[in-house]
């Protein structure tokens, strides 16, 4: 899986003033990221706002994705969930043909044990046509996919090919990354600690603000692929405060205030998500500024 190798994006869903998709929005970001040097585009990913989209939203948000990249960049779709059935359902129902991998999270509420993530992602497996990035992220989902799991499901299941590790925990994933078979790709979902990862054997980025500042984000993680440690830092320290900024007062808030201050969509979310504070819209502002400057 060459194509997950790099920098991927999970595009955020653009909204209008009055709460209504933003398909136009979209249009702009989605070739920002082309225009930009991005590696791959992960669609309905969770910091597109997936709880709050109807079925007829989450199709148009595809189907314009598909059209404005027009084959350009690898494209992966967030298909996952906590009912295990209903995962399995969308797997066998919808039309994949455009994409190269599923991105699948972990069941988040449920804190099911290890065995109930084994079984769930066993099930998955057994009904994908494409390959599968597990996804874990613990601060959200309440509930850890352990390493020895991660590599249960990984030398069982050909094609579960990846996993996007964003526990936040560099040791775990060295862990994985130590242990993992071959060809198995290590994706830190977690922005901070993406360079550290890559430069321990991890294979890039599954990233949120490398969608708002895609030029500078994709450099680092190249940089860092090509081990050129030196370089690749002098970019990480530039980027960081950013990256606290944008998932202080929650994600996609501070993304999306990101694009607004760009032009590129209004900051507009939809509730429970509230927009960010003046406060922290002008700490961004002025580092858009400061990125736009260089």
């Amino acid at each position: 899986m060459q194509s997950l190798i790099g920098t991927g994006v999970a595009l955020v869903t653009p909204f209008k003033k009055d709460f209504s998709l933003d398909v136009d929005a979209l249009k702009r970001i989605v070739n920002y990221q082309i225009d930009n040097g991005i590696d791959y585009l992960v669609v309905l990913g969770t910091t597109a706002e997936n709880a709050t989209l109807s079925d007829e939203e989450k199709n148009e948000v595809i189907k314009t994705v598909i059209n404005v990249n027009d084959g350009r960049l690898p494209l992966v779709l967030g298909v996952g969930g906590n009912n295990t059935h209903e995962v399995v359902q969308e797997l066998k129902t919808r039309d994949l043909s455009a994409f190269d991998a599923i991105l699948s999270v972990s069941p988040y509420y449920n804190k099911p044990t290890q065995e109930g993530i084994y079984q769930h992602f066993k099930a998955i497996s057994e009904a994908s046509p494409k390959p599968i990035i597990l996804y874990n992220v613990p601060g959200r989902t309440s509930s850890n996919m352990l390493p020895d799991t991660v590599l249960r499901l990984a030398n069982d299941f050909k094609n579960i090919v990846a996993i996007k590790e964003a526990a936040g925990d560099i040791v775990q994933a060295m862990n994985l990354i130590q242990n993992k078979p071959k060809d198995f790709l290590i994706i830190s979902g977690d922005d901070m600690i993406a360079l550290p990862m890559i430069l321990a054997g991890g294979s890039g980025v599954i990233s949120v603000i490398g969608e708002g500042f895609p030029k500078q984000f994709s450099e680092m993680v190249h940089l860092g692929l090509n081990k050129k440690v030196v370089e690749a830092y002098e970019i990480h320290y530039f980027i960081a405060d950013s990256i606290d900024m944008i998932f202080e007062q929650g994600n996609p808030a501070g993304i999306k205030e990101v694009f607004s201050i760009m032009g590129l969509s209004e900051n507009t979310v939809r509730l429970p998500l509230v927009n960010v504070d003046q406060n922290l819209s002008n700490q961004l502002r002025n580092f858009v500024d400061k990125v736009s400057n260089l």
